[in-house]
């Protein structure tokens, strides 16, 4: 359910914006993004599962604010991101 350290670590080398980049909210949004992608596959199996489901909503509100954070210091920055997750649109 929960990410693997090696695959964290993929994602902070693949969304840092520079060398040793691990706080930035590109990075942030891409290691919050696989956790929801983790949890929503588990709830697809485990429908009743709800302490999940209340984790996964509040990580979908960080996720959400963090990327409202984004837009409001650089929007290309924010639609570059969200177009390499494939979030909306």
């Amino acid at each position: 359910m929960s990410i693997t350290a090696e695959r964290k670590t993929e994602l902070v080398k693949e969304y840092a914006t520079h060398e040793g980049d691990t706080g930035s909210p590109e990075v942030q949004v891409a290691i919050l993004s696989e956790r929801i992608r983790n949890l929503t596959e588990h709830l697809k199996d485990h429908k009743k599962d709800f302490h999940s489901r209340r984790g996964l909503l509040i990580m979908v509100g960080q996720r959400r604010r963090m990327l409202d954070y984004l837009k409001g210091i650089n929007v290309g920055r924010y639609e570059q991101l969200i177009a390499r997750l494939g979030l909306r649109k």
